[in-house]
């Protein structure tokens, strides 16, 4: 099996670099496959799985719409995850773990190892405890051909709490993406991307770009496209003649007004196709210009 960096970088060379967030909201899964319950949230993710096979290299589930539900709600993620990676799709699991010891290592060991319960292509991590709470995901990724997704610079408002408060003369996130060079190095895939991804957020273009100076060769995970505000070209600032990661949407694609109201499975499947589609080439538009 190839590394994530080289399965990842294929996909997008295909398919362009959108990638379909699959988030369940809580009383926004359709009557048609079950509302919001684990059964639900299962055959709504399927159903989602299989609008977007063979239209984009990439799937990111939501784990915390899953874990709201409890146990019956993580094994639909896992049923999820499982039936993502057999349409041929990548899953990145955003998850955002992050603690140390032996703690992290169970974390790793359920995400990243090859037949895990929620095995997955990479997994969304939070760097702020410290570098060492990177690493037994490192470890895993490097033994599994898998990729780890860390948090630089998000898209959300309460990103300037800290990720922009000055140190050393540079914001936090700066400090964060020059602090995972090392890390990012010795993941490197021979494709010449790296196996670590970074994410930074659609709402931010100029910063991204200043991240990417910082981390040329790490793949970008961007947020923020579609509900979040950002525009497509915002979306792609960081990435690099149309490669360096991928685009992520979520509301965007999993609840478009088309699909609203309706009556069959099919006629859902539809709306949502053709926001793939639209999107998709909305980005790859982007992407090259």
């Amino acid at each position: 099996m190839s590394d994530f960096a080289s399965r990842l970088t294929d996909g997008v060379r295909q398919h362009g670099p959108l990638c379909v967030g699959i988030d369940p909201h809580p009383g926004m899964v359709p009557a048609l496959f079950g509302g919001d319950t684990a059964r639900g949230l299962e055959y709504w993710g399927r159903a989602l799985v299989e609008a977007a096979a063979g239209k984009v290299a990439v799937v990111k589930p939501q784990a915390g719409f899953f874990e709201r539900l409890g146990p019956v709600g993580m094994a639909a993620l896992a049923s999820v995850a499982r039936a993502a990676r057999e349409a041929g799709l990548l899953v990145l699991m955003d998850a955002k773990r992050g603690d140390i010891g032996s703690t992290a290592e169970g974390y790793a060991e359920a995400y990243l190892s090859r037949g895990g319960f929620f095995e997955s292509d990479a997994v969304t991590l939070n760097p702020y405890m410290g570098l060492d709470t990177l690493e037994p995901f490192a470890k895993r990724a490097e033994a599994n051909g898998k990729g780890i997704v860390v948090l630089v610079r998000t898209s959300n408002p309460g990103a300037a709490d800290f990720q922009m408060l000055e140190t050393a003369g540079q914001p936090l996130y700066m400090r964060v993406a020059e602090a995972l060079r090392p890390l990012t190095d010795r993941l490197m895939s021979p494709c010449g991307w790296s196996n670590l991804m970074m994410v930074v957020g659609a709402t931010a273009p100029e910063e991204a770009r200043r991240v990417r100076a910082a981390a040329p060769k790490a793949l970008f995970l961007v947020p923020g496209y579609g509900a979040q505000g950002a525009a497509a070209a915002e979306a792609c600032a960081g990435l690099i003649g149309g490669e360096g990661g991928v685009v992520s949407a979520s509301r965007l694609v999993n609840f478009p007004k088309a699909a609203e109201g309706a009556q069959t499975i099919d006629a859902w499947q539809a709306a949502v196709e053709a926001a793939i589609l639209t999107a998709r080439a909305e980005l790859r538009v982007a992407a090259h210009a």
